[in-house]
């Protein structure tokens, strides 16, 4: 019965009693404030999806039809657009505040959470394929060539995914298709992720036992989450409202043209951090790999805790917070990085940014 509670409970969370620690503060809000933005992608992108057609010759002029000619198209478009930058915004404050405090070692609810991030990078991913516009274009055709580092059947794969020898029609359609069914696999897997965390249930900042002190979620902790919705919204209403385009690219408001290749193809913000330890690694395959890790070495941090628990301080001790902070900072300065010209001092300083990237988290690891 007790099981049935947990399994069910997730779904009716808003309006729960689930037993919270009385001590968390604003940095648990993150969660619940990332399903609020999932949501409003879900409903814009159903609404963008009854105009827009998937085809490589009609996909920009139907983006340009919903921007100019729909009914309040050009809102929508924008929230959408926006949206997407604000849910990977939140994922990441979601996933930083886990680091902090060591949230990851509740394994199932942090391998979980990974796998969100991953499934949301791929879907922002292929959103901005969509429109079929310059810097999308090409960054298509070079984020898809990568997986030509996969031994044997490298041409095979890549012919798939593009549908044929270059990035086409068929191209634009697959991703179209992915890029409407990833939103539900996240919804799916938010779900997935409540349930185990009211299994397993929240922690604190002190990452000590409350088990003796303890709140009903709702209202207590439920009104803190309504202030978050109604700050970061505010911000967000903002940005849609008065600065619609400020995180796009100028080049990327251009028609997608396979004979002209743009002098320098930066993707969005979110992704500026991984694609600055792609560019400095001289290598291809060794690139591509350390691509990949830099998302998937978050699922080594239960691990590292797990095989050096005489670290373990409860409490935040200096050196570590020492570490999470200078592996923010080295975040953004990574992602600064790519943003700059291919030249030195600025490939150098990449590499050595990148290098710290992956020190540090092991550092988060174990202390």
């Amino acid at each position: 019965m007790l099981r049935k509670h947990v399994l069910i409970s997730p779904i009716l969370s808003s309006f729960s009693y689930l037993p919270a620690p009385v001590n968390i503060s604003y940095w648990w809000n993150w969660g619940s404030m990332a399903r609020v933005t999932l949501v409003i992608q879900i409903l814009t992108r159903l609404f963008l999806s009854i105009h827009y057609i998937s085809d490589s010759a009609l996909a920009f002029d139907s983006v340009i039809h919903i921007s100019r000619d729909v009914n309040r198209g050009f809102m929508i478009r924008n929230m959408h657009a926006n949206g997407a930058s604000l849910f990977l915004f939140v994922i990441f404050i979601h996933i930083g505040r886990g680091i902090y405090y060591k949230s990851y070692n509740k394994i199932h609810v942090w391998g979980v959470r990974i796998l969100l991030l991953i499934f949301s990078i791929l879907t922002a991913f292929l959103r901005y394929v969509l429109p079929w516009r310059q810097i999308s274009f090409w960054g298509a055709t070079v984020i898809t060539n990568f997986l030509s580092v996969i031994p044997w059947y490298r041409e095979v794969i890549v012919n798939w995914v593009w549908g044929g020898f270059a990035v086409r029609r068929p191209t634009l359609t697959r991703f179209y298709t992915f890029h409407f069914l990833f939103p539900f696999l996240i919804a799916f897997f938010s779900l997935l992720h409540l349930v185990f965390l009211h299994e397993k249930r929240s922690s604190n900042p002190l990452r000590v036992s409350t088990r003796s002190l303890k709140f009903n979620f709702w209202p207590y902790s439920r009104v803190k989450d309504f202030n978050s919705f109604f700050l970061v919204l505010l911000r967000y209403t903002l940005i849609v409202i008065f600065f619609p385009v400020y995180l796009r690219d100028p080049e990327n408001f251009i028609k997608a043209n396979s004979i002209v290749t743009p002098i320098h193809i930066k993707p969005e913000w979110y992704f500026l951090f991984a694609y600055a330890i792609l560019r400095c690694i001289p290598n291809k395959t060794i690139r591509v790999i350390a691509l990949v890790l830099s998302i998937l070495v978050l699922y080594l941090l239960p691990v590292l805790s797990k095989c050096s628990g005489f670290f373990y301080i409860k409490g935040t001790s200096f050196f570590r917070s020492l570490v999470f902070w200078s592996f923010s900072v080295n975040f953004v300065v990574l992602t600064w990085l790519r943003r700059s010209p291919v030249e030195y001092p600025y490939v150098r300083l990449a590499q050595v940014s990148s290098i710290f990237y992956f020190i540090s988290l092991f550092l988060l690891g174990i202390l």
